[in-house]
């Protein structure tokens, strides 16, 4: 968890359905399109926008203030669709930005569409907080990925007063992280600030005994392909 304060970026419109063009090129390079036939005719989506069609939405390498305005919009505007049905986020990531991440974080809690949250690699840092974040006994992880938590890190050079502020701040935002790890996995706070006092690597077993997730799996839920068959069926029925 690095950077507690970083500057402002351009912002996503949620119309498009897609992550910016930016973005998407800094992370992924060439962005994968996906063609569907119907009897209007054809139409492409990049890869993530038909995805998002699903209430996938993916994140992938380090979070910042780019993907956090990505993230937030589209989790905005797939509850302002259907706020009952759910969202399925796919973590992927080294952590990043604290302030970028709780922006998801706190959007995550404040929406009415429940969240179900599935690490693919690795959730450290920052990500491993929205891991934990899902709606109960629906987080989980694949086998082979690893999970970390640790304490935030920043750094800061200026007046000695300044100094000091920030660093009551960096203890400030430290605490509050702490608080949220105790409501997600159910552990005490002595526990949480001795294994948050350096890098703790999980397994996915691991992590499912610490309380980050709920389960590990090796292949996608029946609940998940029952939603994918239902969002195709009534995709085709409206075609």
């Amino acid at each position: 968890m690095k950077g507690l304060i970083s500057g402002a970026k351009k912002l996503w419109t949620p119309s498009s359905m897609a992550i910016t063009t930016a973005t998407a090129r800094r992370s992924y390079g060439v962005i994968p399109m996906v063609i569907e036939h119907s009897s209007r005719g054809e139409r492409a989506y990049d890869i993530f926008s038909r995805l998002l069609k699903e209430r996938i939405i993916c994140i992938n390498g380090p979070i910042d203030d780019d993907t956090s305005h990505v993230v937030v919009a589209q989790l905005l505007y797939l509850e302002s669709e259907n706020p009952s049905k759910p969202i399925h986020m796919y973590l992927n990531s080294p952590g990043g930005h604290v302030t970028a991440g709780l922006a998801i974080y706190d959007t995550m809690q404040y929406i009415r569409s429940p969240i179900s949250t599935i690490c693919l690699g690795q959730a450290a840092s920052m990500a491993s907080l929205l891991l934990a974040a899902g709606a109960k006994g629906q987080r989980r992880s694949l086998p082979n990925a690893t999970v970390m938590i640790h304490q935030p890190s920043g750094g800061y050079s200026g007046q000695a007063k300044d100094i000091t502020i920030h660093t009551k701040q960096i203890v400030r935002v430290w605490d509050a992280l702490n608080q949220l790890y105790v409501k997600h996995t159910g552990q005490s706070i002595d526990a949480i600030e001795k294994n948050m006092d350096r890098d703790c690597f999980m397994t996915p077993e691991e992590a499912k005994a610490f309380g980050i997730i709920d389960e590990v799996i090796d292949e996608r839920p029946i609940e998940l392909v029952k939603d994918d068959i239902g969002n195709e069926s009534k995709d085709k029925s409206s075609s």
